[in-house]
């Protein structure tokens, strides 16, 4: 069932036909950059902890390949309460520990994760109208999603680990514009449902914006408390590759206002 953040706020809803097409255009570009890996990259370190390049890229196929996986098991009841966003990106820290053993017996089953990438992308252009369906739902690790959610999750996930390919390998990674935008207000929103309010006002221009944190609510004006930085410094923020105070004082987020400090609540996604 939605989180009460989720149900004291206007849900933000995300249009099906356009997250399939950001999704299959980030997928080109990680496909893309896989390509250019040479021997060596393959075994430096990914960034997360005990990861390589190659488990790295081996955890983005699956991401690729989770569309197809859940649309092929039996879907949850008709009527059955569903989680939204929010609750994804808030309980992914749950099950960390089962994706790092689940991905590491994945990498030990691939040959060659590129060629699986490959073969995962061909499949997942095939579900678009499954992938699609408004009412179609799916059974996640949280519970019931919409599968036009699912893809939204999809997104959150190749993005970030897009970036952490790039700086792990050093090789350029091409974003989606719409990829990017349907990450960070994923990730906004779950900073909003983890710490609920109106104190503090976090801006991730031109993409989101969202008020959080308890204290006082301003009602007109420039609110007192303010937070600001770019997308991607957002998202290496909340998904945990960045540290909020270090990021304050390489002047890659502004924070003005004594309730502005928003390590206490970073980061949002496990």
């Amino acid at each position: 069932m939605p989180s009460p953040s989720e149900s004291r706020r206007r849900v933000r809803t995300y249009d099906p036909a356009r997250t399939w097409r950001a999704l299959g255009a980030q997928v080109g570009h990680v496909r893309v950059a896989v390509r250019g890996l040479t021997g060596e990259q393959w075994k430096w370190p990914s960034g997360l902890p005990g990861w390589d390049v190659r488990l790295l890229v081996v955890h983005m196929v699956r991401q690729v390949e989770a569309v197809g996986v859940l649309l092929d098991e039996e879907p949850p009841p008709a009527g059955a309460r569903t989680v939204g966003l929010d609750t994804w990106a808030l309980s992914t820290a749950g099950i960390a520990a089962e994706l790092d053993a689940s991905t590491r017996a994945e990498e030990a089953r691939t040959a060659d994760p590129l060629a699986a990438l490959d073969t995962a992308a061909d499949r997942l252009a095939a579900l678009a109208d499954e992938a699609t369906g408004s009412d179609r739902l799916v059974p996640s690790p949280f519970g019931a999603m919409r599968a036009a959610d699912f893809l939204v999750t999809r997104l959150v996930e190749l993005v970030v680990h897009s970036d952490d390919l790039a700086r792990a390998a050093g090789v350029e990674v091409g974003f989606d514009r719409h990829a990017v935008a349907g990450a960070v207000r994923v990730l906004a929103d779950a900073l909003a449902a983890k710490a609920p309010g109106n104190a503090v006002e976090v801006r991730v221009p031109p993409y989101a914006a969202v008020q959080c944190v308890e204290g006082p609510r301003h009602t007109r004006g420039t609110p007192p408390n303010v937070v600001e930085t770019d997308p991607m410094t957002w998202l290496r923020l909340a998904a945990g590759r960045a540290g909020f105070a270090d990021e304050v004082d390489a002047a890659r987020v502004s924070a003005s206002g004594e309730r502005a400090d928003l390590a206490p609540y970073l980061p949002v996604l496990g």
